[in-house]
């Protein structure tokens, strides 16, 4: 007996209407999700259901950095599935070993020892259990405007309030919040330079006063959470404080890894070295799910006697190393990190000359071809217009009703609570970088139109 099998094709309706009805939208009542249909992408456009050609200036969540429809990291794939589509992680493979003698021409030179995840969050899983077991502390300290992933312990140290749903989870796994550098709003209110870099004399006053600290967690520059860059004088005032009382450095650099900040990872511009690493994200361009965390040789050797208490099925798969090799050499051929910091300087220059124009503007800031734009409804006061409470609540934020407005001129643009992320693929071109900020000009006067309405009706 023969069987056929016989296959549909849905219109692009059918297709949103059976997502939104089967699956769940992220961070999100569901009753508001109304997501579009891409149906194909290349260099730094994606193409809807309806025939659409958007340029993605925010690399879909910001790791999309070879941009898409790369040929070399689509040949990897396929020939990685080709010849060994899966082996369990007890076993050494070709494509595990090529990848961590890859890993050594780029990382810190200090991270010379592997464990491969399926995501950003799972990295830091990662690094938070290895941080204990080496200390033999608990205490984690991570910072409030922060982000580091959505499983058990990552969304425990999660600085914003996307934890809050979860607590009172994070208090019990020994995750404790300091003050992030934010030098446009200081939370204990500080100016730099004259501030002395107090946010680490605040961390340094935690450490002693907690014990128990194993490990401070930071994201180089944070990502979601506003692009915050940290002055030159923080991170070796921070790497000096682990030394001196006995803590790990944990570096999450899973947005701000692969050369979105004009260097192969964030710390590279402070010349710092962490003790632990985690990425993701752009370490393969996205195109499959790897995540890493790295550690130094220190750590290493302790496990040479100790039990590592870590794994999982998925780890070090074949499928997912392959094309972090094709995706760094792609990088290296294209000289990506040096192109990052030429497009990037050509954006902050054409950003920062939008801020006279509009009053709704409180901040351009950046690195490499890593930027934000933060709206206020008061320069001087640096109000932001949205709360996070609103967000959470459902409630209409600006900068999303602004984002929905260039979605509809043909550029997707990241927009979180008072703030974009601009972060478009390191192919980027001077005329594509032309468009998107033509459309976030125009855009833009939504938000300046809002400043001329009475402050109670803000």
């Amino acid at each position: 007996m023969s069987t056929s099998v016989t296959t549909t094709s849905l219109t692009s309706a059918e297709v949103i209407a059976l997502t939104k009805k089967h699956n769940y939208g992220t961070w999100r009542k569901q009753k508001s999700w109304n997501p579009s249909h891409i149906v194909s992408a290349d260099g730094c456009y994606f193409t809807d259901g309806n025939g659409n050609r958007i340029l993605d200036f925010s690399s879909q969540l910001m790791c999309v950095n070879l941009g898409h429809n790369n040929a070399a990291v689509i040949k990897a794939i396929q020939d990685q599935a080709a010849t060994l589509p899966y082996a369990s992680p007890a076993y050494a493979t070709t494509a595990r070993a090529e990848l961590s003698q890859v890993l050594t021409e780029v990382l810190p030179s200090n991270l010379t020892k592997f464990f491969f995840t399926t995501s950003g969050t799972d990295a830091n899983e990662a690094a938070f259990k290895i941080a204990r077991m080496y200390t033999g502390k608990t205490k984690i300290i991570a910072r409030y405007r922060s982000y580091h992933g959505s499983t058990s312990s990552s969304i425990a140290a999660t600085g914003d309030p996307r934890r809050w749903a979860m607590e009172p989870r994070g208090k019990a796994q020994g995750i404790i919040f300091s003050p992030e550098v934010n030098c446009y709003r200081c939370p204990i209110k500080h100016t730099y330079p004259t501030c002395g870099i107090a946010c680490v004399d605040y961390l340094e006053h935690m450490v002693v006063n907690e014990s128990d600290v194993a490990a401070i967690l930071v994201e180089p520059v944070v990502g979601t959470n506003g692009v915050l860059i940290p002055p030159a004088e923080y991170f070796p005032r921070l790497r000096k404080l682990c030394d001196d009382h006995g803590v790990l450095l944990i570096a999450d650099e899973v947005m701000s890894g692969w050369g979105r900040t004009g260097k192969w990872f964030a710390v590279d511009n402070w010349g710092v070295q962490p003790d632990i690493l985690t990425t993701a994200k752009g370490i393969t361009s996205a195109y499959v799910p790897l995540g890493l965390c790295a550690t130094t040789q220190k750590i290493a050797d302790f496990f040479e006697d100790n039990y590592f208490a870590h794994g999982h099925t998925y780890e070090a798969h074949p499928m997912t190393l392959a094309p972090a090799v094709a995706t760094i050499r792609e990088m290296q051929r294209l000289d990506l990190i040096n192109r990052a910091n030429e497009m990037g300087a050509y954006l902050g220059e054409k950003l920062n000359a939008l801020k006279p124009k509009h009053p709704s503007i409180g901040q351009v800031r950046g690195i490499g071809l890593f930027w934000a734009v933060d709206l206020v409804k008061d320069q001087q006061a640096k109000t932001p217009f949205n709360t996070w409470t609103e967000k959470i609540a459902g409630s209409p934020i600006v900068v999303e009703q602004i984002a929905a407005k260039m979605l509809g001129a043909g550029v997707a643009m990241q927009a979180w609570m008072s703030h974009f992320v601009l972060a478009p693929p390191l192919i980027v071109t001077k005329e594509e970088i032309d468009i998107a900020v033509k459309a976030l000009d125009e855009a833009l006067v939504m938000a300046d139109a809002l400043l001329q309405l009475q402050p109670a009706t803000l």
